[in-house]
């Protein structure tokens, strides 16, 4: 037989009062964007478009917090097509190595790189033959990991054969392939070899259908090529999303992140075509976004972006995860702060391990905890024994472009300089300014006056005093 309960008592008449103050709205409002006024609840017809424009702006922000990455690798491709890598069997190398005459997200002037795009809506499935001894990643046009070539993928070094299959793909893969399957049609490929561009050069990439008999890859040196890879911070910043939107299916981005994207009118089969007042308002966002973004990059309020606690120096991958997650949450700050002034993704570079990969932090700050002026004087003290397998170095970029700083063609040393001198106790003075301290040119990397700068230290096979924090850099001194 059912049983009849007894119920609470519930609310008193006093407290279901409170409980409705709570659930409303006051009738006018004070805003950032505004004031806003309503009639028991109902905006008042005068605040409607307030209140709209006040969501596109917020939404507006938001997506380009979001969009980043994708953006990065549209400007990326842009810019690679402008110096003649137009087609996936043209693979641009930068030799002898990068230089500070392109727009390029904080490249490192000590190794040489290789680089093109994927198109596997117009090849269909495609081969990288990956040469050995090599450093070599595939991310998708979303910047997500798709695979590691070469020493961290799974011919360890021993050079193999890639197939990286379209979205949607049907059917079985062939056998002799490390297979892949990418979310999205267009992928970045970066190519590194321990052996230099000799070694470089033995990478094959082809369709499928070719396999047989393949044709050759051209490879083009574009590193005096000036070329911009790095997206915009104005409005045309959502034209570069909408790009990718158009070229991938739905399925290429999570539901939330496109859905996002809808909210702006950036829609897949459809026109972005904004009117006036959201495109105005689409641009503001877009320059409210490179402000966060910057804050981010420079000053972020996330503790585990910091490399040693009371010191300035910063992690590019906060909290270790190259997909940026912590606890099962995505880490959002993190994303926007790695892909706004950096590129690549793969699990070896944000978990680096003893002896292999590479070990990075930066500033943008000095001792005092300035920002810092390239009209000024430096110095910082890479301390004795550094934990660098290999070697270590200093690069200095540009905090507006992210790119290397104009102000020589490498502005950078480390380690493999020839000329570069060590103190008596075995550390090294690198020395930042717009004119070298007399003696010192060796350790002197030039800045430029009325510039910001901010300089990444990299260890490459970093050791293990790296990891457990028993060696630290200290904090860039400003000189009197």
């Amino acid at each position: 037989m059912p049983i009849e309960g007894t119920g609470g008592a519930g609310l008193t008449k006093e407290q279901l009062a409170a409980e409705v103050q709570h659930v409303s709205s006051p009738d006018s409002l004070t805003t950032p964007f505004g004031g806003w006024s309503f009639f028991d609840g109902v905006p008042r017809a005068e605040s409607v478009d307030s209140i709209y424009e006040s969501l596109d702006l917020v939404r507006g922000i938001e997506a380009f917090l979001s969009a980043v990455p994708g953006a990065s690798l549209v400007a990326m491709r842009r810019g690679l097509r402008s110096v003649g890598i137009d087609s996936p069997d043209k693979v641009g190398y930068t030799d002898p190595r990068a230089n500070s005459g392109s727009l390029f997200l904080t490249p490192n002037t000590e190794t040489t790189y290789g680089t093109t795009f994927l198109d596997l809506k117009a090849w269909g499935p495609t081969v990288i033959e990956a040469p050995p001894e090599s450093l070599c990643v595939v991310d998708d046009f979303w910047f997500r990991y798709v695979a590691d070539m070469g020493i961290p993928g799974p011919d360890h070094g021993a050079g193999g054969k890639y197939l990286f299959l379209p979205p949607g793909h049907a059917g079985p893969a062939p056998d002799g392939y490390f297979t892949f399957t990418s979310p999205t049609f267009t992928n970045w490929v970066v190519l590194r070899a321990l052996g230099g561009v000799p070694a470089m050069k033995q990478t094959r990439i082809y369709p499928l259908s070719e396999a047989d008999s393949p044709r050759e890859t051209t490879f083009i040196n574009i590193a005096d090529a000036a070329q911009n890879t790095v997206h915009a911070n104005d409005f045309t910043f959502f034209e570069e999303v909408d790009q990718l939107i158009q070229e991938e299916p739905t399925t290429a981005l999570d539901s939330e992140r496109a859905g996002l994207l809808a909210s702006i009118g950036i829609v897949h089969g459809q026109p972005f075509a904004p009117d006036d007042r959201r495109k105005a308002t689409l641009d503001k966002a877009a320059r409210m976004g490179a402000g966060i973004s910057r804050a981010l990059v420079y000053q972020p309020r996330d503790p585990a972006a910091y490399v040693w606690e009371g010191s300035s120096w910063l992690n590019a991958f906060s909290g270790g995860s190259y997909e940026f997650l912590r606890d099962g949450a995505r880490l959002l700050d993190a994303r926007t702060q790695f892909h706004y002034f950096a590129t690549v993704i793969t699990p070896a570079m944000a978990h680096a391990q003893v002896g292999a990969g590479s070990a990075y932090t930066y500033t943008a700050e000095d001792a005092a905890g300035h920002v810092l002026d390239g009209g000024k004087t430096y110095s910082l003290r890479i301390p004795a024994d550094p934990p660098a397998k290999n070697f270590w170095s200093v690069d200095v970029y540009d905090t507006q472009t992210r790119s290397l700083l104009q102000s020589t063609q490498y502005p950078a040393v480390s380690s493999l300089s020839p000329d570069i001198r060590a103190e008596d106790d075995g550390s090294h003075v690198i020395w930042f300014g717009p004119a070298a301290p007399e003696g010192k040119e060796s350790n002197w990397i030039p800045t430029l006056a009325g510039k910001a700068w901010f300089p990444m230290v990299r260890l490459y096979g970093p050791l293990e005093p790296w990891f457990d924090g028993s060696w630290r850099l200290p904090d860039i001194e400003l000189l009197g």
